[in-house]
């Protein structure tokens, strides 16, 4: 008669490691998969709440920016951080109110409430509907040869008001050129950061609303 062997220890051992294969399946799908999946469809941009709107009322700051002085604007958002050339040789007056509302923190939190792609990004409203700004506005007529060009940064206004008029609103030029006449009040150009420009921009549908929340964390001046 030939010898039999007992084959349950091995057939349970099999089961044992099907069992462990399929839990750790299970929780890698649940774990680091889904969170991949997540940043993937948001295009590298963090996940936020939108804000509450701001009423904010504020006065005119006195000039303190002198003409020419070399600053820099550092824009966190939640995709990333870009950098602005503040230009203070061509619009003094303009940068200062810049200056003066970032560091007043008046830009914390607001978001990029209009993005459309290939032609600007917009931020910087309290309100978040296109329609607040600080309570003030300046008024400084831009250089009658601005062309608006991928990366310029400029303020935005309503079409009732005169060229260079401002409040708190402002926008990057995503397009080769915007093809605006030279009625918006220049602020400067992006000189560090423009993916995470074109990422925010990628965010814009032809509605030019974004399909999620882009968050101004905070702006800070650098200056020299």
């Amino acid at each position: 008669m030939e010898e039999t062997t007992d084959r349950r220890p091995i057939i349970l051992a099999v089961f044992a490691l099907v069992a462990v294969a399929v839990v750790a399946a299970i929780l890698i799908g649940r774990g680091g998969g889904s969170d991949s999946s997540s940043t993937a469809s948001s295009g590298g941009c963090e996940e936020v709440e939108a804000p509450a709107p701001k009423n904010v009322s504020l006065k005119a700051p006195q000039q303190t920016v002198k003409k020419g002085e070399k600053l820099t604007a550092s824009v966190e958002t939640s995709c990333g951080t870009f950098d602005i050339a503040l230009d203070s040789s061509r619009a003094p007056k303009t940068v200062n109110s810049f200056v003066f509302l970032s560091e007043e923190g008046f830009y914390d939190d607001l978001t990029f409430h209009r993005i459309a792609p290939g032609f600007v990004i917009q931020g910087g409203d309290p309100l978040g509907t296109g329609v607040g700004g600080p309570g003030y506005s300046v008024t400084e007529k831009p250089p009658a040869n601005l062309s608006y060009t991928k990366g310029t940064v400029a303020m935005a206004k309503s079409s009732s008001d005169p060229p260079g008029r401002s409040g708190s609103q402002f926008y990057v030029v995503t397009g080769a050129d915007a093809g605006l006449p030279p009625e918006y009040a220049l602020v400067g150009k992006v000189d560090q950061g423009y993916d995470v420009v074109e990422r925010i921009d990628k965010l814009g549908t032809p509605e030019e609303k974004p399909k999620q929340t882009v968050l101004i964390d905070k702006i800070t001046i650098e200056k020299g």
